[in-house]
């Protein structure tokens, strides 16, 4: 999920780490310092239209370097959520570095992720911008409700509970949508969809530009 420039991550903020409190985190996460970039990839591309395979064998060397180098991804391509089948693995895992409405910046990985359905006496939904990594350069308004609860685990297989209220509940939302093979223009009406392909077509080549500009600086 592609992040707005209009949230761009203040400088102090309250952090949580899958979903505990903590006092600071590095603005690049020790994750992604392990980490080195995959590409992502882009809508049309199969591995991003099926289903994703469950994670059997957690605590394992492969699954933690699949997680770093996901967040290294993430970070160099200005994202808010990747999900492991934008760097071409069908795994039910994403990451995530999101900033939330409340100011609380939230990191994390959680593998294996249920969403619940909202109460239907709770539930809102919102009309707001959306991006995705995978549709680069376009940006369309997308329903979401405000509210969402992801279950699942860590890489080394304890459970997680992640709730997310506004653009964080947006973030879970659309990360737990591609382990299910869609993305957000699976949700738009065939005119909405034709003109996020259309800013694709004409903003992709300048987005690739700028990952490689930050993967360069980043030695990676």
């Amino acid at each position: 999920m592609s992040v707005r420039h209009e949230r761009s991550r203040p400088v102090d903020r309250r952090v949580r780490v899958q979903g505990h409190p903590v006092d600071s985190y590095p603005a690049l996460p020790p994750e992604a310092e392990r980490g080195s970039v995959r590409r992502v990839t882009v809508v049309g591309e199969e591995v991003l239209s099926r289903p994703c395979r469950e994670v059997t064998g957690f605590g394992t060397p492969e699954l933690s370097a699949l997680i770093d180098d996901m967040f290294l991804t993430m970070y160099v391509a200005d994202g808010a959520g990747l999900a492991a089948n934008q760097v071409g693995v069908d795994l039910r895992l994403f990451v995530y570095d999101c900033p939330g409405d409340e100011g609380i910046r939230h990191i994390g990985h959680i593998i294996n992720p249920v969403l619940d359905p909202p109460d239907p006496g709770n539930r809102r939904l919102v009309d707001d911008i959306e991006g995705c990594l995978s549709v680069p350069g376009a940006a369309m308004a997308v329903p979401r409700t405000d509210r969402a609860v992801v279950r699942g685990y860590d890489r080394d297989g304890d459970p997680l509970v992640i709730e997310g209220t506004g653009y964080f509940a947006r973030c879970l939302q659309h990360e737990t949508d591609h382990l299910v093979g869609h993305t957000y223009l699976d949700r738009l009406s065939k005119r909405d969809r034709k003109d996020a392909l259309r800013q694709m077509d004409d903003r992709r080549e300048g987005v690739f530009a700028q990952r490689a500009v930050k993967a360069a600086g980043l030695g990676r």
